[in-house]
């Protein structure tokens, strides 16, 4: 629970702890055969990380000793393990230092800034270990290639921070830019491992920032309990006249605060950020930018057709190589969700014009689903505040789009559902919310929060119906 302290925030900024992911699934013939073939690729990508492993070790050393201190021995042997390219010994020591630091209780050595090197590093492999490398390498470059030297970009998923960082020239120096997670500067250590690197070249939060911005959360957090507009899982008490908030709204309201103060802080700075969690304040400000969001200087009064239509041939051009050519704009969500059933859940590949290995990787759809899906809820804010019948039948369509794509990329990702339902039921299309929710209830027949939410839409179809 949080209260008027900012270091109280520590025990629940968690938020980047990875879970040991894993790929499955029969291959065909063709399937191993492509396997085959990226696995050059792959051992390229693994040599990059145990160099990675090398910098953050030595990175990791250089801030123990700042404080007085030596390394912890078993971050130490984490390290040693990545650098020798002994993944194995590695994975196993890193996942238990991980279950301690999600603990609740992690032990001091783990709550320090020289910790997230590690987590930088152990949390790259993971991802290397487990991805296709075909999507990675296309990830990763989509994201160099469109960020200009010297920007500041914030990522939030795993992919988003740990593969930026360990594919950076130099994560430390900033080389080729600068590469944040909003979803740590709560964590004073975190901002403290920031401003270690980044210090003498970015301005990032000094204490006296997160104290405030904690201070401006607690004060607005109050006034909306007073008059009944918390946000959805916001948890706001007031016990013994103190403020008390808790959970990942609250936390990420600050975090959102802190973004802002570096994007007050550089104004001589591009921004781009890879979306995990909406933060309000920053909607006026973005457009789309490949994967990723360009956080505009100042407030765009709509999004340009010309931008849109960037959007759009991206988008399509990256779907062309991963399912095929046939999802377009006038394309019905019963197709999207017939061809769901047929590839995703029947595991039907005949007359499948896509790439076999990206419907193999869970990660993989879950990756890119993800960042689409981030541009169609950017869509869906510019609709909702649209001033004119035109420009929210503009940017539904847009939406529309968007979370389609998503499905189409990752019919399973409840995020992505809830979106779609959320939109198709703004426009009382309530036979299309029903279909996307049944369909990924097909593939996740245990969501009980999918089979609810099918319930809730039944009881708003019109009788006869």
């Amino acid at each position: 629970m949080l209260t008027g302290k900012c270091h109280s925030l520590v025990a629940v900024t968690r938020l980047t702890a990875l879970a040991v992911l894993l790929v499955g699934g029969a291959i065909g013939c063709k399937e191993k055969t492509a396997a085959k073939n990226t696995a050059p690729l792959r051992e390229q990508q693994l040599v990059r990380i145990q160099s990675f492993f090398v910098t953050k070790e030595k990175q990791a050393n250089a801030l123990a000793a700042k404080d007085g201190k030596k390394l912890d021995s078993e971050i130490q042997d984490c390290f040693n393990a990545g650098i020798k390219g002994d993944w194995k010994s590695m994975s196993k020591k890193y996942k238990a230092l991980n279950e301690q630091r999600s603990s609740g209780h992690p032990r001091e050595s783990l709550r320090t800034a020289s910790s997230q090197c590690l987590l930088e590093a152990g949390g790259s492999y993971e991802l290397i270990a487990s991805g296709e490398p075909k999507y990675i390498q296309t990830w990763e470059r989509d994201i160099f290639d469109s960020i200009p030297t010297g920007s500041i970009y914030f990522g939030a998923t795993d992919a988003g921070r740990f593969l930026i960082t360990a594919f950076s020239k130099s994560h430390v120096k900033g080389d080729p830019f600068f590469t944040l997670t909003q979803n740590a500067l709560a964590d004073g250590t975190y901002l403290e491992y920031l401003r270690s690197m980044y210090g003498g070249t970015i301005s990032t939060p000094t204490g006296e920032d997160s104290q405030r911005c904690f201070n401006d959360y607690l004060a607005d957090a109050q006034k909306r309990l007073a008059s009944n507009q918390l946000r959805p899982g916001e948890d706001v008490k007031v016990e013994g006249g103190r403020v008390q908030v808790s959970g990942q709204v609250a936390v990420m309201a600050i975090n959102g605060l802190l973004v802002k103060t570096i994007f007050d802080k550089n104004p001589d700075r591009e921004f781009y950020i890879e979306e995990s969690f909406p933060l309000d304040w920053m909607y006026s400000y973005l457009e789309p930018h490949g994967l990723i969001l360009k956080i505009n200087r100042e407030p765009l009064p709509e999004i340009s057709d010309k931008v849109i239509d960037q959007d759009r041939e991206y988008w399509s051009s990256r779907m062309n190589s991963m399912i095929g050519d046939w999802l377009t704009n006038e394309t019905p969500i019963k197709v999207v969700t017939d061809f769901v059933e047929k590839v995703y859940l029947r595991k039907d590949l005949n007359g499948f014009k896509g790439d076999p290995l990206f419907v193999q990787s869970d990660d993989t759809q879950k990756m890119f689903s993800k960042l689409r899906s981030s541009v169609g809820g950017l869509y869906v804010w510019r609709m909702e505040h649209a001033t004119s019948k035109e420009e929210k039948a503009r940017m539904a369509r847009a939406a529309d789009l968007a979370f389609r794509q998503a499905l189409a990329l990752c019919p399973y990702s409840p995020e992505v559902v809830y979106r779609y339902v959320q939109l198709a039921n703004s426009e009382n299309r309530i036979s299309d919310a029903i279909l996307v929710a049944s369909t990924c209830a097909k593939l996740d027949p245990d969501n009980k929060q999918i089979k609810d939410l099918i319930q809730q839409l039944k009881l708003q179809m019109p009788k006869g119906e």
